[in-house]
C-alpha cells in the first residue's frame, strides 16, 4: 500500500531576514548587478527547497518562487507584455518584467490588485493587445533546477488557465470562453514537456473554483481539464483550490485529473460535509488542506487528527495527501527568530517552518496511528490552553462593552446634507479642494532616527524633537505647494496598522514576522492575541502640533477597525466581528479626544474593506454590514462640523458601492489611477452624493506623472461626479516615495486642480 504523503502548496519568498527584499531593492537602485542579483535569488530559492526537504515534506513545490509576483510570472511566460513597454517578442527580459510591475518614465505600470481576499497584491495581466504564446516553460526550468542541484523531484506549481484569465483584464466577459481557449494549447504544451521530463506531480491552482462561478464557467472548467488531460495523460495533476469551499463539489471531483486539493480550514465545514455526502472517486488522491496557511496560530493537533480521521472514513490513507490549506506565502517564515517574545504567546504560534513540521507530524499520525503522536498532541493542547486562560484573553471590561454595544450610537447626528452645510461654513474650502492621503516620504534618515531611538541611542525627547522638525518641514512644504487640507506626515509611524497595534492592548508584534504585500514591500502584521482596548491617546500630540503651525485644516489620521482586522493575524478563539468591534470602540475614544483637542477633520482609513469580502457572494451582505457597523461605531460620536474622511485603495469597488455609501463618511478617497479611470464607471450607474476624491496619480510608481495625465483623470471624473463634492488627491500615501518626486508630483497635482477650477468657472460663466 502506498504511504500517505505530506505536501506543501508554496513557501514564503522573502527569506528569514528579508534577504529577497534587500536584493531586489539593491538591484533596482543599481547597487547590485544583474548576475549577482540572479545568483542571490537562486540561493534564496534553493535554500527554501532544501529546508522543506529537511523538514520531511514528501511532495515539495517548485515554481512557486517569484522575483516579484507569480501572476506576473505567468503573464510573461505567455509573452503578455502591454504594447507601451515596446516588447519585441521572445523571452521577456528582466528589465521589462520589472517595468510592467513598476512603470517607467514613459509607461504606466500595470494595475495591481488584491489576490482574492488576502493582503497580497498581484499584477493584473492585460490581454487586450497581445496574442499569447509560450515563450518559456518556467515550471520546467524550476523543476530541472531542483532536480539537478538538490536532487528534489519537485511538484511544479502552475496558476491554472481559468483562474489566470479570470484575474486578467482587457476582454469582454462574453468572450471569456474563447479567451481561455486561447491558452489551453499553451498549457497543454507546458504539461506535455513536464510529462516528457518525467515529472510525477503537478499542482494546478484554480482558486477561482472557491468563488461564486456561473454554470457556463463550470462547464468551461470541465472542457479545459479534459483537453489538458488528453495532452498529458500520465501526469499526476492535482487541481488545487483554497481559501474557501467549492460549491460544485460533485462536478469538481469528477474532473479528469489525478488529484483534488481542498481547503478544510476556511471552508466553514462545507468541503467536509460534501465529502461525507457525496464521497470521493477511488481513482483520485485527496490533497487535504488541514493546516491553516493564512494564520499563525499553533494547530490543535488533537482536533486536526480527528478531522483527518473523519476524512479517512471516506478516503483511504493510500489516496490521502496531508498539506496546508493554501500556500504559506501569507505567513512569516519561522517562530524560531522571535527570541524575546513572551513564552506563553510564542508557544501558541506557528509560522511557515512550524506548519511544515505540523504537516509532517499529522502525516505520521495518519500512517502510524494517532497514538504515535500523543506526546506532541499533548504539547500543542497545553500551549493553546495556556494562552486561552491568560489574562490578556479575559478582560471583563472589554467583554462587557461588546455585550452592551446597543448603548453606543453608531449613526451620525444628522444626514450628510445637513453636515455638509455646517462644514462648508466652518472650512471655506475652494472648489475641488486638494489634499494628500496621509503619509509623506519615510526617508532613510527618518528610519535611521527611529531605529536609533528604539535602540536607546536617542532619548525620547530627542526623538520627539526630530519628529516635530519633520512635521514642520512638511507643513511648510504643503504651504508652498498650495494644498488646501494638510496632513502631519506620519513620520512617527512605521506601518499604518503596526503603529496603532503598539499602542492598543491585545496586540503583539514580532521582530521578524514579515510577509510580502506587493513587490518588495513587506509588512509585519500584528498579532491580535488578546482583548483589544484603548490605553492612551495615540495620535493627538503630533496632529495638534501640526495644526498649531498652520491656519489650514490638518487631518487627524487613523487606521480603521476593519483594516486593522484584515491586516492582522487575528485570534481565532472568539468571533472575528467581536474583535472588529473591540478595535472600533478603542478608535472611537481616539476620535473623540482628537475632536476635543480642536482637530475637526479626522481620516479613518479603510483600504482593506474590499479585500475582506468573502469569496462567496452569498456571504457578502453579512460581512459588509459588519464592516459598515464597525466603521460607524468608531466615527459616529462626533459633532456635525467634524468632517470624517476615509480612504480605500486598489480594489474593484463597483460591486460594493452601496456599502461605501453606507459608511456615511463626509469624504472618501479611492484609488483610480492604475485602473485608468475604470472605477469611474461605477458612478455612472450609481449617484454618489457625498464628498469623494478619486486618486489622480499612482504613487506606487517612481515616475512623476504629466499634467495631461492628471487633467485627463480629473476631467473624466467630473463627467459623472458633482464638482462641489469632488476632492483632488494622490491615490495613496507617499510613504514609500522619495522627497523630490513627491514634491514634483504634488506640484503637478495642484496645477491640475487650478486648471480644472478655471475650466469650471469658465463653463459656469
Amino acid at each position: 500500500m502506498s504511504k500517505v504523503k505530506s505536501s506543501n502548496l508554496g513557501y514564503p519568498r522573502i527569506g528569514e531576514k528579508r534577504e529577497w527584499k534587500k536584493a531586489l531593492e539593491q538591484f533596482w537602485a543599481g547597487k547590485l548587478d544583474k548576475e549577482s542579483f540572479l545568483k542571490e535569488m537562486e540561493e534564496i530559492r534553493l535554500t527554501t527547497l532544501q529546508k522543506q526537504k529537511e523538514k520531511g515534506i514528501d511532495i515539495i513545490p517548485v515554481g512557486d518562487f517569484s522575483l516579484y509576483d507569480h501572476v506576473l510570472d505567468t503573464a510573461v511566460m505567455f509573452g503578455l507584455v502591454p504594447n507601451r513597454f515596446e516588447y519585441s517578442g521572445g523571452n521577456v527580459s528582466l528589465e521589462t518584467y520589472f517595468d510592467i510591475a513598476r512603470g517607467t518614465k514613459g509607461a504606466v505600470a500595470s494595475e495591481m490588485t488584491k489576490w482574492f481576499n488576502t493582503n497580497y497584491h498581484y499584477i493584473v495581466p492585460e490581454l487586450d493587445t497581445v496574442v499569447p504564446s509560450l515563450v518559456e516553460n518556467r515550471p520546467l526550468q524550476f523543476y530541472r533546477e531542483a532536480k539537478q542541484k538538490l536532487n528534489i523531484d519537485g511538484k511544479p506549481v502552475i496558476l491554472g488557465p481559468v483562474t489566470f484569465v479570470k484575474l486578467s483584464k482587457g476582454f469582454r466577459e462574453s468572450n471569456f470562453t474563447s479567451v481561455v481557449n486561447q491558452f489551453v494549447p499553451l498549457y497543454s504544451e507546458i504539461l506535455q514537456e513536464l510529462e516528457n521530463e518525467g515529472v510525477e506531480w503537478v499542482q494546478m491552482d484554480e482558486p477561482i473554483l472557491a468563488t461564486t462561478i456561473t454554470k457556463e464557467e463550470l462547464n468551461l472548467v470541465v472542457d479545459v481539464y479534459q483537453k489538458l488531460n488528453e495532452a498529458a495523460p500520465k501526469l499526476k495533476v492535482i487541481l488545487q483550490t483554497y481559501f474557501d469551499s467549492i460549491d460544485d463539489y460533485e462536478t469538481v471531483i469528477s474532473l479528469p485529473v489525478k488529484g483534488i486539493g481542498l481547503d478544510f480550514v476556511h471552508d466553514q465545514g462545507q468541503n467536509l460535509a460534501a465529502l461525507k455526502k457525496f464521497g470521493f472517486p477511488k481513482d483520485k488522491v485527496l490533497a487535504a488542506g488541514v493546516i491553516d496557511g493564512r494564520n499563525i496560530w499553533r494547530a490543535d493537533l488533537n482536533e486536526k487528527s480527528s478531522l483527518l480521521a473523519e476524512i479517512e472514513e471516506v478516503v483511504s490513507r493510500a489516496r490521502l495527501i496531508v498539506q496546508g490549506s493554501s500556500s504559506l506565502l501569507h505567513v512569516p517564515v519561522t517562530v524560531r527568530s522571535e527570541e524575546t517574545m513572551n513564552e506563553v504567546l510564542k508557544n501558541a504560534l506557528s509560522f511557515a517552518d512550524e506548519k511544515l513540521a505540523e504537516i509532517v507530524l499529522l502525516t505520521k499520525g495518519v500512517w502510524d496511528g494517532k497514538e504515535t503522536i500523543q506526546e506532541e498532541i499533548a504539547v500543542s493542547s497545553k500551549a493553546i490552553q495556556a494562552l486561552n486562560e491568560s489574562s490578556s484573553r479575559n478582560n471583563n471590561q472589554v467583554r462587557n462593552a461588546i455585550h452592551q454595544l446597543h448603548t453606543y450610537r453608531a449613526e451620525r447626528e444628522t444626514p450628510f446634507k445637513v453636515r455638509k452645510q455646517v462644514q462648508e461654513e466652518a472650512y471655506s474650502l475652494p472648489l475641488l479642494p486638494t489634499t494628500t492621503i496621509g503619509s509623506f516620504p519615510q526617508t532613510q534618515e527618518v528610519r535611521k532616527q527611529r531605529l536609533n531611538w528604539r535602540k536607546g541611542e536617542l532619548t525620547d525627547r530627542e526623538y520627539e524633537e526630530y519628529i516635530k522638525a519633520e512635521i514642520k518641514k512638511w507643513i511648510d512644504i504643503q504651504e508652498e505647494l498650495g494644498l488646501d487640507v494638510f496632513v502631519h506626515g506620519e513620520f512617527e509611524r512605521t506601518d499604518m496598522v503596526e503603529y496603532f497595534g503598539e499602542k492598543l492592548a491585545g496586540f503583539q508584534f514580532t521582530k521578524f514576522g514579515w510577509v510580502q504585500s506587493y513587490g518588495s514591500r513587506c509588512v509585519k502584521p500584528p498579532l491580535i492575541y488578546g482583548d483589544v482596548s484603548f490605553q492612551a491617546p495615540m495620535t493627538v500630540e503630533e496632529t495638534v502640533y501640526a495644526q498649531s503651525l498652520t491656519t489650514k485644516p490638518v487631518k487627524g489620521m487613523l487606521t480603521g477597525p476593519i483594516t486593522i482586522l484584515n491586516w492582522s493575524f487575528v485570534r481565532d478563539d472568539i468571533p472575528r466581528y467581536d474583535v472588529a468591534n473591540q478595535i472600533a470602540l478603542a478608535l472611537r475614544k481616539e476620535v473623540e479626544i482628537l475632536e476635543e483637542n480642536g482637530i475637526r477633520m479626522i481620516q479613518v482609513d479603510e483600504p482593506a474593506i474590499r479585500e475582506g469580502l468573502p469569496l462567496k457572494r452569498k456571504n457578502w451582505e453579512s460581512y459588509l454590514n459588519a464592516a459598515v457597523y464597525a466603521f460607524k461605531l468608531a466615527t459616529s460620536s462626533v459633532r456635525n462640523d467634524t468632517q470624517i474622511h476615509t480612504h480605500m485603495c486598489y480594489s474593484n469597488f463597483k460591486e460594493i458601492i452601496n456599502a461605501i455609501e453606507a459608511l456615511d463618511a463626509d469624504v472618501i478617497s479611492i484609488e483610480t489611477s492604475r485602473s485608468h479611470g475604470e472605477l469611474i464607471n461605477a458612478f455612472e450607474d450609481k449617484t454618489y452624493d457625498k464628498g469623494i476624491g478619486l486618486g489622480v496619480y499612482d504613487i506606487h510608481s517612481p515616475r512623476v506623472p504629466k499634467l495631461e495625465e492628471m487633467t485627463r483623470n480629473i476631467d473624466r471624473a467630473l463627467q459623472v461626479l458633482d464638482p462641489k463634492l469632488f476632492w483632488i488627491n494622490p491615490d495613496c500615501g507617499l510613504k514609500t516615495r522619495g522627497m523630490e518626486e513627491s514634491v514634483a508630483a504634488l506640484e503637478v497635482m495642484v496645477k491640475a486642480a487650478e486648471l480644472a477650477r478655471e475650466k469650471l468657472l469658465l463653463k459656469k460663466g
